[in-house]
């Protein structure tokens, strides 16, 4: 399968028809895989608490759009931002196991390739920051 225009926006299209204002396109078999591949689309608006992956570490690369990805620590402080533009140079982010993170969109059609080890567990109560 060829990862192209095309497919993005298509992933684009579902993420802006859903509710959740984003979208997953799976590579991966199935969630038991040990590795998790997928194509994330993201429209401005979407929710995505803070939180952490107590198991694995994550990456993003940024296909095309703008995000903001942001790193807090315990005591619910920035502690980092990383505005990526794959126009300005700025493609991806990597963000270490344990580590609270969100992200923002900050242009619509916006698509992450996010990987992380599989396989996919829910997140926990103890790993969503409470407001």
């Amino acid at each position: 399968m060829i990862i192209d225009k095309c497919l993005l926006d298509e992933v684009t299209a579902k993420a802006k028809a859903s509710e959740r204002l984003r979208m997953n396109h799976n590579f991966h078999d199935s969630l038991d895989a040990k590795a998790q591949r997928l194509l994330n689309a993201l429209e401005p608006g979407t929710l995505l608490p803070i939180h952490r992956h107590p198991h694995t570490a994550e990456t993003y690369l940024l296909l095309r759009g703008r995000i903001k990805v942001l790193f807090y620590n315990e005591q619910k402080d920035v502690t980092e931002e990383f505005d990526l533009n794959p126009l300005e140079g700025r493609y991806g982010v990597h963000i270490p196991k344990g580590q609270w993170h969100t992200l923002e969109v900050l242009e619509s059609g916006s698509v992450i390739f996010e990987v992380k080890d599989g396989p996919y567990t829910p997140l926990a109560p103890e790993d969503l920051m409470k407001e």
